[in-house]
């Protein structure tokens, strides 16, 4: 029987992605190569967000070749689309799959008879992601991604539903809804009636023990319609939205080509957290950007502080080439990036506690992933708030979800105490 491997680079579109293939690749026969087994293929998912991303993908390919020459590698994702034949002509590449939507069709060339429109399983135990949406129609002026990913496209509503009811059926406990810009689902010509807030309504209807996480969506489209479902399944859908930021500043966000202000976007901000109970907001912040001063720089500190969020991602900017912003003036020092970042970490890391000790005495539903390797009983989770819980309790309560109340908040993570479980999982 041929032996498979799979190695991803990137978001979590791109995990979704590998899976896909992963799970098609064993309908056909192949299985898992085991540790220390030379696979006779390979998938690599590749990045081209940044250039050390892309740099890493040739790496990788090299590496891989080099150590398995008897292997044949398949190559796909964004740095793939951006430089198809630069990745064609390296050593051991066997097919380029520059197109993401050409994966059914590459399983239908390698004689799978019924091609899925979805995945059953993944390889997490506890966790899967459901990818809806792929496209980017915004031009910001420091990403590739449009260029690579530049088709909008929105799955059908029922094929969506039916992959989260298998992936329910197999016992994944909490389903994380993923898109290249999850805001823009329904947004192509031809597919009136579609938007996000439908669907995650349509899906949190579901029957089953299972919870549903909301990953990355814009502060402009996370619409009153979106905030009112949240609201009203609250031990269903996480009540965790990721709104990216970038910046606090008007001028950078004009020269990062951003579509809000930093007043509207704290506005849509407070909005959220007014209509749901305790939400954690997390966000990304890039420091760095050309022409940030220090003033921009206190104006997102501001910002930051203002919102509370409950995690900051912390991105020193690097110009990415074949970007506006790559050609922009007035360029920021190295260690004026560093020094930024490493103060807006302080203030995250300040109000992650501060979130965590507003969350002291209340009832909380975590996902227990797996025990502590150090600590024997203890069992680490993670929240719906999306913050990190250890407890006591057996090992057998792993992949199950469990209600805790939260007792002592420690260095941005909740020790909690086991109130109750869902029904044991079949298996």
């Amino acid at each position: 029987m041929a032996t498979l491997s799979t190695i991803t680079l990137g978001c979590k579109v791109n995990q979704y992605e590998t899976e896909y293939l992963r799970e098609g690749f064993l309908q056909l026969g192949y299985r898992e190569a085991d540790s220390g087994e030379l696979p006779d293929l390979c998938i690599i998912n590749t990045c081209t967000v940044t250039a050390e991303g892309e740099a890493r993908s040739r790496k990788l390919i090299r590496q891989f070749a080099k150590n398995n020459p008897q292997a044949e590698i398949i190559v796909m994702g964004c740095y793939a689309s951006r430089a198809a034949d630069e990745v064609a002509a390296m050593p051991g590449v066997a097919e380029v799959i520059a197109d993401k939507r050409q994966l059914p069709e590459v399983l239908a060339r390698r004689g799978l008879a019924n091609v899925p429109s979805g995945i059953s399983t993944f390889r997490q135990r506890h966790r899967a992601l459901v990818k809806v949406q792929d496209g980017c129609a915004m031009q910001c002026s420091y990403c590739i991604i449009p260029q690579v990913r530049p088709v909008l496209q929105s799955r059908p509503a029922d094929d969506v539903l039916a992959e989260v009811r298998r992936l329910v059926d197999n016992d994944y406990r909490e389903i994380v809804l993923v898109g290249i810009h999850l805001g823009h689902y329904g947004l192509e010509s031809g597919t009136a009636g579609l938007t996000l807030a439908r669907l995650v309504r349509r899906i949190a209807e579901l029957p089953g023990e299972f919870r549903l996480r909301i990953s990355s969506v814009e502060a402009t489209e996370i619409t009153p319609e979106l905030i009112r479902v949240v609201a009203d399944y609250p031990g269903r859908i996480c009540p965790h939205l990721h709104i990216p930021m970038q910046s606090g500043a008007d001028a950078v966000l004009q020269l990062m080509r951003r579509r809000s202000s930093s007043r509207e976007f704290v506005e849509r901000c407070l909005a959220v957290a007014a209509a749901l109970d305790q939400p954690a907001l997390t966000t990304d912040a890039i420091v760095g950007f050309p022409g940030e001063t220090e003033d921009d720089f206190a104006a997102t500190c501001r910002v930051v502080e203002e919102i509370g969020f409950s995690k900051l991602h912390i991105f020193r900017f690097s110009p990415r080439q074949g970007t506006p912003a790559a050609e922009m003036p007035n360029p920021v020092q190295g260690r004026i990036q560093q020094r930024r970042a490493a103060e807006l970490a302080t203030l995250g890391r300040q109000l992650r506690q501060r979130y965590c000790k507003s969350l002291l005495g209340r009832r909380l539903q975590v996902l227990v992933e797996g025990a502590a390797a150090d600590r024997p009983g203890v069992l680490l989770c993670t929240s719906d708030r999306y913050v990190p819980v250890e407890f006591a309790g057996a090992a057998d309560l792993v992949w199950r979800l469990v209600d805790v109340t939260a007792v002592e908040a420690v260095e941005g993570r909740l020790r909690c105490e086991v109130r109750s479980h869902l029904p044991p999982v079949d298996g």
